[in-house]
């Protein structure tokens, strides 16, 4: 019986392995391994907040579902300009750009 490898596999065959700190960037072995411990933390905190934003896209889900169904609009845009606000004051500028995009993510489809 043969081994199938995938096409990833097969590559990953014939690439030499690369060393902590080629995967890094750094420059000593010290360095490599304190970037790679910070860059677990950061993936194991991007899939928080992928889990918060999916959940504040079900509770706006909610809102905007009980919204419609008493006669409103879908979307309140003066609790929007709250939210704008909020993430400005707490993350400055940038914080505005997150804010839409969260925003836009939770508005639903149409």
């Amino acid at each position: 019986m043969t081994a199938t490898h995938t096409p990833q596999q097969t590559r990953q065959c014939r690439q030499p392995r690369r060393t902590a700190a080629e995967e890094t960037g750094a420059r000593t072995d010290e360095a490599a391994g304190l970037i790679s411990g910070a860059r677990e933390r950061i993936d194991a905190l991007d899939d928080r907040i992928i889990g918060l934003v999916q959940e504040r896209m079900a509770v706006s889900a909610v809102i905007q579902d009980a919204r419609i169904a008493s006669g409103g609009p879908r979307v309140n845009l003066s609790r929007e300009m709250e939210v704008l606000d909020h993430f400005r004051e707490a993350l400055g500028k940038p914080g505005t750009a997150l804010a839409m995009t969260v925003l836009e993510l939770c508005r639903g489809r149409i």
